[in-house]
Parts: C-alpha cells; structure tokens; sequence
C-alpha cells in the first residue's frame, strides 16, 4: 500500500470511524498506520518533500489527539501510552515517529508551564480541531527577544531549528524578554506572515522531519497568552522543568522504533535474499542456518529487548509524575527520573547505533544496494543522536550512581 493524501473532504479514514477506547486499541491503531508508513518509507525520505501526506494521516488515525482530553474527543490517554505510540510509529518511519513525539510535547507544553485557563483553551482548541503542534524553541539559539507593546508581547528572531514547523498548524514560541533574563513561551498559529520557514532542512538524515530554520517576525501575542504568567509574573513550579526529560524519553523511544525497524527490514532480507557462505568449512544451505548470523541477529534482539524495558520502565515514571498534580513533584523525584531517562536514552543511541550498522554484516554485500535502503536506519540514527552529546547524558547517571548528584535541570537535562 502507497500513502496517499487522505481525501480532503473528510474527516476521518473509513478504516478509522471510532476513537480507540484504550491503551491497547490505540498502540494498535499506531501498528497500523506505521504499516502504511513503512510501505513507501524510502521512496519518501528519497524524495524529500514536506509531509504533508503522512501529516493528515497522523490526524485522520486520532493519533494526534492521544493526550487530548477525551471531552473534546481526544483519546485522553496517559504519556506511558503515547512513548509506545511514537515507538511504533518510528518503526515504520523514523522521520515521522519524531515528528509525533513532538507534537505530543508541544501540546503538553501547556499543561508543563500554562494556568488552568491557558490548559483548557489550548485543549479543547488543538483536540477538536485535530491540529498538529511546531516549535520555535532551539535553546542554543538565543537570538529570538521578545518586547513588550502595551497589552502585546511582540517575538522577533531566527531559530535555526524547527521541526515540524512547515507542515504545522500551531507553533511554541519562546524568547527571553528583553532586558531580563525571562523566558516567555507562547502558542500562536502557524499560518501568519510572520513566521517565515526558510526550508532548508536538507540533512542526512530525519530527511522528512522539516526541522530547518525559521524566521519570528514581529509576531504578536496579548500578555494574557504569555504561558504561566499571571499578571505578567512567571508563577514557577519544578514540575514546569519536566519539559526536558519528557522530550529526552521522546528520543529514546523513536531511536528504539528505528532500530526495531532496522531489525525488521534486516530479518525480513536475510529470510529472503540473503545465501549462505559457501567457503566456511561448515556449509549450510541457507544464510539462516549459518551460526554467526544467528548470533549477530541473537546480539541485536537481546540488547534491544533489554533497551525495552529500561525504556518502558522509565516511561511508566515519568508518567506517573506528568499526570500527578502538579504541585506534588519533588526535586529529589525529578532528579531519579532525569537520571533514568539519561540511562535509557544513552543506551539505545549506543545499541540502536550498532544495530543499524550489524545488520550490513547479517544481510551480506547485496543489501548495500541503493533499491534495499537499509541504510536509511542508521542514517536516521545517526542524525538525531546528535541532538546533544551522550557524553553528558553518561555523566549524569555516573553523578546520580557515585555521587548521589541529580541531574541538574537545564535545557538540555
């Protein structure tokens, strides 16, 4: 099955009239449109074009309502469903899986730093209308000022990464007021003459994510849209610092995806293609006999298996914290969960890397053939493990081990 732009004069997928009832209806409703995805994976991050297509199929599935509360006809599901969920869809497409995973942290960025009337607005807007999230948040670009106009915040600058802006319908801006050092975050419409995307995301891998550059130009927004202000005063909670572990867990999860995918893809080519080695000594009639290959694909599934459940378990801890009041979350739990997420993430950038490049060795010479794609795995690894240095993230967790030392929130940890 190709993807095909849905038609646009529905809603919804006939597939898909009903909205999952639970955590297992919608990992499965994820199963099925990683299915489609991973189809035409290839032909798509080939081609390079804004995903537009793959866009109104995360909405005409419900996926991009999975947090949405379930009044407004979003899934109402918990953040432990939505990491499988990104999983899965990253399974089928890597590109695509991150663009879900953060969507899913751009609309909770409401509820990480927002007032109960700033939460409900941007729910029941973004759930009814099924609208995918952006973000102009980079924080290593701190070139994006924001000045006050009477009533009026008025955002100005460039940042040189926006994932999923181009593709978009609402976008998370953040710029430090001018003359201070405070950070304002704010959601406003895509759409609008002031937001400028200069797409040139044109980079080895993620190839479909539109994680290019962005112009702010004079983009206004009343104080009262200011998120966590009230009376132009940021009411703070540790709770508001959870921003950046729940996006840390986001990676692991779609690296996980891809790596599970290359497993796949690389299984899938060895039952089928793959010819035993003929000048071995031990001579087996198929290349899945042969010993080595059964322990390379022995190797890469154990060490997955294992990411899986550091992965999950991290995913049901943070969980638990995101959907518990906010006023309940401590420093010392925020730091156990930072550090958990640091050791979940660190390993599967290290296995999922080493995965995507074993398989080469399990498929044979063949499988480098540019009609295969194998290579599409690693690549997609490759780019987004950069994101931040694991270095860093193995500090963390040898400061939390031998030190006792939690991670320090920063927007990075």
């Amino acid at each position: 099955m190709t993807l095909i732009a849905p038609d646009p004069t529905t809603h919804r997928h006939p597939a898909w009239a009903d909205t999952p009832r639970d955590a297992g209806g919608w990992i499965a409703r994820a199963r099925e449109v990683a299915a489609v995805l991973a189809d035409d994976a290839l032909a798509r991050d080939r081609a390079g074009a804004p995903p537009a297509a793959e866009v109104a199929l995360l909405k005409e599935s419900g996926l991009v309502t999975l947090l949405g509360p379930a009044a407004h006809g979003g899934g109402g599901q918990t953040w432990e469903t939505a990491y499988r969920v990104i999983r899965e869809i990253a399974r089928g497409d890597g590109s695509i899986g991150q663009l879900l995973g953060y969507h899913y942290l751009w609309a909770w960025a409401v509820r990480l730093v927002g007032t109960d009337a700033q939460i409900a607005a941007v729910e029941q807007l973004y759930t009814e209308g099924r609208l995918l999230f952006g973000g102009a948040v980079n924080p290593r670009d701190a070139d994006l000022v924001v000045t006050e106009d009477g009533d009026e915040l008025v955002f100005s600058g460039r940042k040189s990464f926006s994932t999923g802006g181009v593709v978009s319908d609402l976008t998370v801006l953040e710029g430090v007021l001018q003359g201070t050092d405070t950070h304002i975050f704010a959601i406003v419409p895509t759409d609008q003459e002031g937001i400028v995307f200069a797409r040139d995301w044109d980079n080895l891998g993620q190839r479909l994510t539109e994680s290019g550059s962005v112009e702010i130009r004079d983009v206004r927004v009343d104080w009262s849209g200011a998120a966590g202000f009230v009376d132009r005063v940021f009411q703070p909670l540790v709770y508001n610092t959870l921003n950046v572990p729940a996006i840390q867990l986001v990676f692991a999860n779609f690296y996980l995806g891809i790596a599970q995918g290359a497993l796949d893809q690389a299984a899938g080519y060895t039952r089928e293609h793959s010819r035993a080695w003929p000048y071995g000594g031990d001579d087996k009639e198929r290349a899945v006999d042969e010993w080595y290959v059964l322990e390379g694909y022995g190797q890469i599934q154990s060490k997955l298996w294992a990411d899986e459940a550091l992965v999950d378990a991290a995913g049901a801890e943070i969980s638990a914290a995101l959907h518990a009041p906010r006023e309940e979350l401590t420093p010392e739990r925020r730091g156990r969960i930072a550090a958990r997420i640091a050791a979940a993430k660190l390993r599967i950038a290290e296995d999922g890397l080493e995965a995507a490049t074993k398989v080469f060795e399990l498929t044979g010479a063949r499988a480098t053939a540019n009609a295969v794609g194998l290579d599409i795995h690693w690549r997609n690894l490759r780019t987004h493990t950069l994101h931040d240095p694991i270095p860093y993230k193995k500090r963390e967790v040898g400061q939390y081990a031998l030190l006792g030392k939690d991670p320090e929130p920063t927007w990075y940890t």
